[in-house]
């Protein structure tokens, strides 16, 4: 692993972006930023789920299955009309009586209220373009992300928490090596915590038990079979 100011960094096969991954995660949750009652900032807690789900796993592709995290957490972000649980024509027909409103409070003199609607009529035509543009980015964003952006930038994640990029490495050589993957977190403290975690790690565990998948399917299928049991993070590395 190499350590910059800009993140902790391996080069190699799938295996060792899977694995650096998980030990990333692993000293994530060792921090305490998965608590939302800890001692870290609360929103840490999600972002430390988004994490969680978009970092590469044993059993995916980086094509396939990061390249679809990434153009899902790429999404434009709901706007306010969104938010609100409103479609871009309820905002349009909600503007319309306002506007009518307007019109009734001149013919009665209320110049105050009139100009208030009126206002209002605004904000909600503006709220329902600004809706309809952000669901028609939506649709073909994925597309073109997918199929055009992974060719010219890297697989990447952002959140308040970490930031990480996936590169397939043009040096192929008699090493293997196939991928470059740059983790760092975003808080300049916690990143310290990180470090002196990931050199523990590395100190400590002579071998790192990378998690897969697990097939509950077939387990649950044979008559009296129980499916393997979850485990946490702490479980998933050992020393042999």
């Amino acid at each position: 692993m190499e350590e910059s100011i800009s993140g902790f960094k391996v080069r190699g096969d799938w295996g060792d972006v899977v694995e650096h991954g998980e030990r990333v995660t692993r000293a994530l949750r060792d921090a305490g930023v998965h608590d939302p009652d800890g001692d870290h900032d609360a929103r840490f807690a999600r972002a430390f789920e988004e994490w969680d789900e978009w970092r590469p796993k044993a059993h995916e592709t980086l094509e396939t299955d990061v390249n679809e995290k990434t153009a899902e957490q790429a999404h434009v972000e709901e706007g306010k009309g969104e938010k609100a649980g409103k479609r871009p024509d309820e905002d349009i027909k909600t503007a319309g009586e306002k506007l009518s409103e307007s019109y009734e409070q001149l013919e009665e003199d209320d110049t105050g209220a009139a100009v208030d609607n009126w206002k209002e009529s605004i904000d909600y035509v503006a709220r329902a373009a600004d809706s309809a543009g952000r669901k028609a980015l939506r649709r073909v964003e994925d597309t073109v992300y997918q199929n055009v952006m992974t060719q010219l930038a890297p697989y990447y994640f952002d959140n308040e928490l970490v930031s990480a990029n996936i590169q397939q490495s043009t040096r192929g050589g008699n090493n293997g090596e196939r991928f470059v993957f740059e983790v760092n977190v975003n808080d300049d403290v916690l990143k310290d915590d990180i470090s002196e975690l990931l050199a523990e790690y590395e100190d400590e565990i002579d071998r790192w038990h990378v998690e897969v998948e697990k097939d509950t399917d077939a387990a649950e299928a044979i008559e009296g079979a129980e499916p393997p049991p979850e485990h946490d993070d702490a479980s998933k590395s050992t020393t042999n």
